[in-house]
């Protein structure tokens, strides 16, 4: 089982180590374990992963590049947050390129392409069943990034990798809802369905309802939290 390219992080024993620690927060902001608003103390970081604050410095400079973390004046480094625009225009802009990619992946998806995608989704099930939500997550994004894949153009495919690396830590969220996920499994395998027939235009709608679906519940755990966060400071 192949995991996405952000989350291996088995080639960081060759990396130098700002490019090490940077891996190692990254990941941790889009497991949600540093949470949106988090702030970023270089010492405390420094002493946790067992490195100098240098490495650590840089890897925030890192991070603020790549918009998961942002320095206010006076109040040092925090994990970036998204405000509602923004994540309404990244979900519509995701929607959009993954209705481009599944048109384009069924004309030209090949028979062992459509096994492997099917592969990922028993993945997929496997962990909605045993309520791994970093494995069912995981397997969402492999997914995806198969189709992707199969569609053929390497620049959308770029695009939307950075896209989906943005909003995984407001699906990870999602996911652990305890809420039943078995539906997204029925339709990743409607989506494989609609590929194995050739039917282009229900492979989009599949692609369409499906973003749909998991932008509600992005949404509704976001409330969710919100309602949490009201409540811990009245």
């Amino acid at each position: 089982m192949s995991l996405p390219s952000y989350l291996d992080t088995a080639n960081d024993a060759f990396l130098p180590l700002r490019d090490t620690v940077f891996n190692q927060l990254r990941l941790q902001i889009l497991h949600g374990e540093l949470k949106p608003g988090e702030r970023l103390m270089e010492v405390s970081l420094a002493e946790k992963l067992g490195v100098s604050r240098t490495p650590v410095r840089e890897a925030i400079r890192m991070l603020e590049q790549e918009g998961l973390a942002v320095l206010l004046p006076r109040r040092g480094a925090h994990v970036a947050s998204i405000d509602n625009k923004q994540l309404e225009d990244m979900l519509e802009a995701r929607r959009t390129l993954e209705a481009f990619t599944v048109n384009a992946a069924c004309g030209r998806i090949t028979k062992e392409q459509l096994q492997e995608l099917r592969e990922h989704n028993r993945n997929f099930r496997d962990a909605v069943r045993s309520g791994d939500t970093v494995t069912m997550a995981d397997m969402d994004f492999v997914f995806h990034e198969a189709i992707a894949k199969a569609a053929g153009n390497a620049r959308i495919m770029d695009i939307l990798q950075h896209l989906r690396e943005q909003l995984f830590r407001y699906q990870y969220e999602y996911l652990k809802d305890a809420r039943d996920h078995e539906h997204l499994v029925e339709e990743h395998e409607a989506i494989c369905l609609a590929f194995e027939n050739g039917e282009n235009n229900t492979a989009v709608e599949l692609i369409k309802l499906h973003i749909d679906d998991q932008e509600l519940g992005i949404y509704y755990q976001l409330e969710k939290e919100n309602k949490t966060r009201k409540k811990k400071k009245a």
